[in-house]
């Protein structure tokens, strides 16, 4: 083989080791993020603690650089091994050791020292094939490195996520990892027979085990789900946006089984007690005018059923981030007999969008504005509950029109519920609080905000309700004392995403 042949040949095995280490980075951080939220979190614990081991990992390789032929593809099928079961590993960790947080830092660890003993390896197999300056070799090296790492961090949310999810996409990475790192040894360099019998065995064990993971993860994650809820999965689908579970219980006693829906592990309803929950986000908002409703979230299409309950409801927009959402909502029978297909209904216009960048383009003006986005546990939603996007919500209010927030438990989380408030407040809305009774989550409070003046709380449904009544409703204003709002918490914003951390430290206690 030539000199610039075997060159060539080495570099793009760079390239491809650099691709495989980010998704392995990516996968764990998003792993995280899917299980326990606070992604800003669980990128920084996970990128910080792979750069430092990195630096141990290039310190470790000083004495397998006498060897670094066998050396570079033992790393490459421990990493393989190691990343390509890492998203398994923590699925594991999280569901039956309570082992999380040790997992994903342990997890982190081996992965990053195994990443960072690359480059020394590299480094010595290409001054091998041809003597250079250091400082050229480098600058190849480090390009080759650097391109397969943008590569890496494109297909992962863009090809091995929408096509294989991150377990089997994390798997597969870590099946190329493994082939990359034997090609070096079998096909670059010149080696013994018993030696390159002894590397091409390792490596189809390697690749045993991963294909055999590989094939199996689809049974290994229902077994944890089910493990995780106490009612059996009846759909399962993770998706680009979040991870969708929905369950089923059989009933205890004759009467109709408990669906629910979570999303990434939180509970956005329970069939049982959900009209508990949407009559109080929906009705009071519609008090008034509502010839145009605009919907931002609720994708289950609950709140727009009592919004459709108006027969002078002319349209009802509803936006929802995650299309996989809006197809359970409108294809599975469990969801279209709590919602009476109202997904279908030809005064609704759905439109799949991210609500911020939606809200920010919109030219139009509503009666009624209805947010039931999910809790502000993670970066993703925080943004979802800052003034920015309240101030774009009150962008597209009508005059008169009045806009409503699920905010979250006054008792649970009493700081988060004003910290809510104080938000819909500084986008220059006035507001009432009220809360009611949810079994399914305990007490749960709303914000009902107008433009010009603190809105009363009325009701004018067209036909009686399940839960609400005028009655309950001005109950519902009125807060026990050790849980009354204070008005004391600052608003929350892009910048100062206070909300996830009160959010955070609130819930951890229960």
């Amino acid at each position: 083989m030539s000199t610039r042949v075997a060159r060539a040949g080495l570099l793009f095995a760079t390239f491809v080791c650099a691709a495989c280490g980010l998704v392995y980075e990516l996968a764990l951080v998003a792993q995280g993020s899917y299980l326990l939220g606070d992604s800003i979190t669980q990128a920084s614990v996970v990128l910080a603690t792979m750069v430092f081991a990195m630096g141990i990992g290039s310190l470790t390789a000083k004495p397998l650089q006498r060897r670094p032929l066998v050396s570079f593809v033992v790393v490459e099928a421990l990493l393989a091994v190691t990343g390509g079961l890492s998203v398994l590993g923590l699925h594991a960790a999280f569901t039956w050791l309570d082992l999380y947080w040790p997992a994903l830092i342990g997890i982190a660890l081996v992965v990053g020292a195994l990443i960072g003993a690359e480059i020394p390896l590299l480094m010595t197999l290409l001054q091998r094939i041809r003597r250079q300056d250091a400082g050229s070799a480098t600058a190849d090296l480090f390009a080759a490195d650097y391109i397969g790492a943008l590569v890496g961090g494109l297909a992962f949310p863009f090809l091995l996520l929408p096509l294989l999810g991150q377990t089997r996409g994390a798997l597969l990475v870590g099946m190329v990892n493994a082939v990359a790192g034997a090609a070096v040894a079998l096909f670059l360099f010149r080696t013994n027979a018993t030696r390159k019998t002894a590397l091409a065995g390792g490596t189809a064990a390697v690749l045993a085990l991963l294909v055999f993971a590989f094939a199996q993860s689809d049974a290994f994650l229902r077994y944890a789900r089910d493990e995780l809820y106490d009612d059996p999965v009846v759909y399962a689908e993770t998706t680009q946006y979040q991870d969708i579970v929905l369950t089923e219980s059989s009933p205890v006693v004759p009467g109709p089984s408990d669906v629910r829906l979570f999303l990434n592990g939180d509970l956005q309803f329970s069939s049982v007690d959900e009209y508990r929950y949407h009559e109080s986000l929906v009705h009071p908002a519609l008090a008034g005018k509502r010839d145009r409703v605009l919907i931002l979230g609720g994708g289950d299409g609950l709140a727009l059923r009592e919004v459709l309950k108006y027969p002078d409801v002319r349209e009802a927009v509803e936006v929802e981030l995650d299309p996989a959402v809006l197809n359970l909502a409108r294809d599975n029978p469990d969801l279209t007999a709590l919602n009476d297909h109202s997904l279908a209904d030809p005064r609704v216009r759905v439109v799949t969008a991210d609500a911020f960048t939606w809200l920010r383009d919109a030219g139009e003006r509503f009666d009624a504005v209805i947010i039931d986005m999910p809790d502000p546990d993670s970066t993703a939603t925080a943004k979802l509950y800052s003034v920015e996007f309240y101030s774009l919500a009150r962008r597209v209010m009508a005059p008169g029109a009045r806009l409503v927030v699920q905010a979250g438990s006054p008792y649970f989380a009493p700081r988060t519920f004003d910290c809510i408030d104080a938000t819909v407040r500084a986008a220059g809305l006035k507001t009432t609080p009220y809360h009611v009774n949810v079994p399914s989550f305990g007490d749960w409070g709303f914000i009902l905000a107008e433009q010009s003046q603190k809105p009363a709380l009325t009701l004018d449904p067209p036909v009686p309700l399940r839960f609400l009544d005028e009655a309950n409703l001005a109950a519902a204003a009125v807060f026990p004392v050790d849980r009354r709002p204070t008005g004391a918490e600052s608003p929350s914003t892009l910048d100062n995403p206070k909300i996830v951390r009160l959010t955070t430290a609130e819930w951890q206690q229960y």
